[in-house]
């Protein structure tokens, strides 16, 4: 089964094999920096059939010298987007499907290396939408 995805702006547009084998939450300092989130949320497929039918061109790829961090993403609006890495190895960013796929998270990595403040989340309020103030 098919499962589609797109960046923010719309302007890249993709589907790809609903088949994952894990999805992780990583907490790592570089997933971190390039989601500007808590953690980064990946489905990881070793093989992925994924399409590009629409913007392939605006996907930009940027590799972390020296290590093995890499991160696709939209030059128009910033979106994170699948990396392929090689043989039909792909991560995609949960965020960027435009529904939910049949695997659920199957476990968080990198927890040594989470923000302090992470443990004070379940803590907070929760709001279901902007508060007011």
């Amino acid at each position: 089964m098919q499962i589609t995805g797109s960046c923010l702006c719309g302007e890249v547009q993709f589907d790809i094999s609903d088949n994952f084998d894990s999805f992780y939450h990583c907490h790592c300092s570089r997933c971190r920096k390039g989601t500007g989130t808590v953690h980064a949320a990946n489905l990881f497929a070793t093989n992925a059939n994924l399409n590009w039918f629409k913007g392939k061109e605006l996907v930009k790829t940027f590799n972390l010298p020296s290590t093995r961090f890499t991160k696709s993403f939209c030059s128009e609006c910033g979106s994170p987007l699948p990396t392929e890495i090689k043989d039909k190895f792909v991560i995609v960013p949960a965020g960027s499907l435009d529904s939910s796929p049949s695997i659920n998270p199957t476990a968080h990595i990198f927890c040594d290396d989470r923000a302090t403040w992470e443990d004070k989340l379940s803590d907070t309020k929760r709001f279901a939408a902007l508060p007011e103030k």
